[in-house]
Protein backbone atom coordinates (compact mmCIF):
# COMPACT_ATOMS: atom_id res chain seq x y z
CA UNK A 1 0.00 0.00 0.00
CA UNK A 2 1.55 3.88 -0.92
CA UNK A 3 1.70 5.78 1.64
CA UNK A 4 0.50 9.35 1.81
CA UNK A 5 2.19 12.61 2.27
CA UNK A 6 0.59 15.92 1.59
CA UNK A 7 2.19 18.26 0.09
CA UNK A 8 1.14 21.03 2.46
CA UNK A 9 2.83 19.72 5.78
CA UNK A 10 5.81 19.32 6.89
CA UNK A 11 7.41 16.61 8.65
CA UNK A 12 10.09 15.29 11.19
CA UNK A 13 12.38 12.60 10.77
CA UNK A 14 10.57 11.31 13.99
CA UNK A 15 7.51 10.64 12.12
CA UNK A 16 5.64 13.97 13.20
CA UNK A 17 3.90 16.11 10.52
CA UNK A 18 2.49 19.81 11.12
CA UNK A 19 0.02 22.41 9.27
CA UNK A 20 0.85 25.71 9.76
CA UNK A 21 -2.55 28.13 9.40
CA UNK A 22 -1.77 31.58 10.42
CA UNK A 23 -0.17 31.28 14.13
CA UNK A 24 -2.25 27.62 14.59
CA UNK A 25 0.09 24.19 14.11
CA UNK A 26 -2.12 21.38 13.50
CA UNK A 27 -0.07 18.27 14.88
CA UNK A 28 -0.10 14.48 13.83
CA UNK A 29 1.79 11.80 13.13
CA UNK A 30 2.00 10.21 9.03
CA UNK A 31 0.54 7.77 7.52
CA UNK A 32 3.88 5.86 7.53
CA UNK A 33 4.27 5.74 11.75
CA UNK A 34 0.72 4.85 11.99
CA UNK A 35 2.04 1.52 9.63
CA UNK A 36 4.94 0.84 11.35
CA UNK A 37 3.22 0.94 14.82
CA UNK A 38 0.39 -1.39 14.09
CA UNK A 39 -2.64 -1.53 16.38
CA UNK A 40 -2.72 1.46 18.62
CA UNK A 41 -4.08 1.51 22.40
CA UNK A 42 -2.78 4.05 23.78
CA UNK A 43 -1.82 8.26 23.13
CA UNK A 44 -0.95 10.40 26.40
CA UNK A 45 -1.27 14.17 24.99
CA UNK A 46 -0.32 17.24 27.01
CA UNK A 47 -3.32 19.32 28.58
CA UNK A 48 -4.65 22.66 27.24
CA UNK A 49 -3.25 25.35 27.99
CA UNK A 50 0.38 23.33 28.63
CA UNK A 51 3.26 24.45 26.87
CA UNK A 52 5.04 22.41 23.56
CA UNK A 53 8.29 23.35 22.87
CA UNK A 54 10.30 22.21 19.69
CA UNK A 55 12.14 19.32 19.12
CA UNK A 56 10.72 18.25 22.90
CA UNK A 57 8.82 15.14 23.59
CA UNK A 58 4.89 16.07 24.10
CA UNK A 59 3.69 12.80 24.81
CA UNK A 60 3.57 9.22 24.12
CA UNK A 61 1.87 6.75 21.49
CA UNK A 62 1.54 3.15 22.45
CA UNK A 63 0.80 0.04 20.14
CA UNK A 64 0.99 -3.88 20.59
CA UNK A 65 4.57 -3.50 18.84
CA UNK A 66 6.15 -0.13 21.08
CA UNK A 67 5.63 2.53 23.20
CA UNK A 68 7.00 5.57 21.13
CA UNK A 69 7.66 9.38 21.85
CA UNK A 70 5.54 12.37 20.30
CA UNK A 71 8.04 15.17 19.72
CA UNK A 72 6.61 19.04 18.50
CA UNK A 73 8.06 20.43 15.24
CA UNK A 74 7.02 24.24 16.97
CA UNK A 75 6.99 26.07 20.52
CA UNK A 76 3.77 26.98 21.69
CA UNK A 77 0.74 26.09 23.34
CA UNK A 78 -1.83 23.85 22.97
CA UNK A 79 -5.10 24.89 22.55
CA UNK A 80 -6.84 21.60 21.78
CA UNK A 81 -6.42 18.14 21.84
CA UNK A 82 -8.10 15.55 19.91
CA UNK A 83 -10.32 13.61 22.57
CA UNK A 84 -11.55 11.23 20.71
CA UNK A 85 -8.70 10.34 20.02
CA UNK A 86 -7.67 9.72 23.32
CA UNK A 87 -10.99 7.64 24.01
CA UNK A 88 -10.60 5.27 20.59
CA UNK A 89 -6.79 5.78 19.10
CA UNK A 90 -6.68 3.20 17.39
CA UNK A 91 -9.08 5.86 14.92
CA UNK A 92 -5.94 7.27 14.37
CA UNK A 93 -5.14 4.50 11.75
CA UNK A 94 -8.10 5.54 9.74
CA UNK A 95 -7.40 9.20 8.77
CA UNK A 96 -4.07 10.32 9.95
CA UNK A 97 -3.85 13.60 7.88
CA UNK A 98 -7.29 14.76 8.63
CA UNK A 99 -9.18 13.85 12.05
CA UNK A 100 -6.45 11.63 13.08
CA UNK A 101 -4.42 15.14 14.03
CA UNK A 102 -3.14 15.03 18.00
CA UNK A 103 -2.78 18.67 18.70
CA UNK A 104 -3.28 22.11 17.56
CA UNK A 105 -1.25 24.53 18.92
CA UNK A 106 -0.42 28.64 19.05
CA UNK A 107 2.90 29.08 17.65
CA UNK A 108 5.18 31.47 18.79
CA UNK A 109 7.01 31.62 16.05
CA UNK A 110 6.02 30.08 12.53
CA UNK A 111 9.23 30.12 11.13
CA UNK A 112 10.42 27.23 13.11
CA UNK A 113 8.79 24.95 10.75
CA UNK A 114 11.32 26.27 8.07
CA UNK A 115 14.09 23.29 8.78
CA UNK A 116 11.41 20.66 9.01
CA UNK A 117 10.92 17.79 5.98
CA UNK A 118 8.92 18.49 3.01
CA UNK A 119 6.59 15.65 1.78
CA UNK A 120 9.20 14.77 -0.71
CA UNK A 121 12.40 14.81 1.57
CA UNK A 122 10.43 12.92 4.01
CA UNK A 123 9.40 10.54 1.52
CA UNK A 124 12.62 9.89 0.01
CA UNK A 125 13.90 9.28 3.72
CA UNK A 126 11.43 6.59 4.96
CA UNK A 127 11.20 4.92 1.92
CA UNK A 128 14.24 5.81 0.09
Amino acid sequence: MPFEYPEDLRYLDTHEYVRLENEIATIGITDFAVDQLGDIVFLDLPEVGDAVSKEETFGTIESVKAVEELNSPVTGTVIERNEVLLESPEQLADDPYGEGWLLKVRVNKSGEIDDALTANEYSAQVEG
